[in-house]
């Protein structure tokens, strides 16, 4: 596994430690509960935390969580499944756009307010760009009419072969539709989101902890939560 070497030390000047900051962000992004919920188990533990105070930490670390997380995440193979789904953010429909690979590793996701040409070519682009993605030989989609376009932009523009296939055969996307259901659940059982930036944010953190958890880091067991808890803590300087 490579080296964990960050220079910032994201702790600093925080009431509570770096193990406490981070066991309540694992374990909202990982479990269904509530800020309100973690409050509870806190003053099981000795210890006192507000609600809003709990959402600020996953707020703030769940953005540092998944860029720190990108760096040891194992190459996916190059078939590609993409699809979309709708979560509300302040009582407003949006849309989740993710892709996996065909054995179900997730190689990236993005929030858009639109559900069009533009931001399937902007999700097309950032899942490209990521060092863990292969280059796909083919890339599954439903039948949304804005992939095509978008998928033709960035294949002339030589960020995918002239080889590679853009596939909208909904059977072929049952993969990523059923790994829909991991982040839908924990947006359900936080009361849905209220601002963009944060739903981001939070979203980032329910992703980041599935990618983990579904065996993505080399050496890192799908169902070894002390190991997950230990590399976690290194990705943010805590020493084992």
């Amino acid at each position: 596994m490579r080296d964990f070497y960050f220079e910032d030390n994201p702790f600093k000047w925080k009431h509570f430690s770096g193990e406490i900051i981070l066991w309540a962000m694992r374990w909202y992004c990982q479990f269904a509960l509530t800020y309100r919920d973690l409050v509870m188990i806190f003053q099981e533990r000795g210890l006192s935390a507000c609600h809003t105070t709990i959402m600020r930490w996953v707020h703030q670390y769940a953005v540092k969580f998944k860029k720190r997380l990108k760096k040891f995440l194992k190459p996916s193979n190059d078939s590609y499944r993409v699809d979309e789904t709708y979560i509300k953010v302040k009582g407003k429909w949006h849309y989740l756009y993710r892709a996996v690979d065909s054995e179900g590793n997730t190689l990236d996701w993005i929030l858009s307010e639109t559900r069009d040409k533009s931001a399937a070519e902007k999700f097309f682009r950032q899942t490209l760009s990521n060092s863990h993605c292969s280059i796909p030989r083919v890339i599954g989609v439903d039948k949304n009419a804005a992939y095509p376009p978008a998928f033709e932009v960035i294949k002339n523009q030589g960020l995918v072969p002239m080889e590679t296939e853009l596939r909208q055969v909904k059977y072929l996307n049952n993969i990523v539709e059923q790994d829909h259901r991991f982040s839908k659940r924990r947006i359900v059982w936080s009361q849905w989101l209220q601002r963009f930036a944060t739903a981001e944010a939070t979203i980032a953190g329910y992703e980041s902890m599935h990618m983990i958890r579904k065996g993505q880091i080399e050496g890192v067991g799908r169902k070894d939560a002390l190991s997950q808890k230990m590399f976690i803590e290194r990705l943010f300087g805590i020493a084992a």
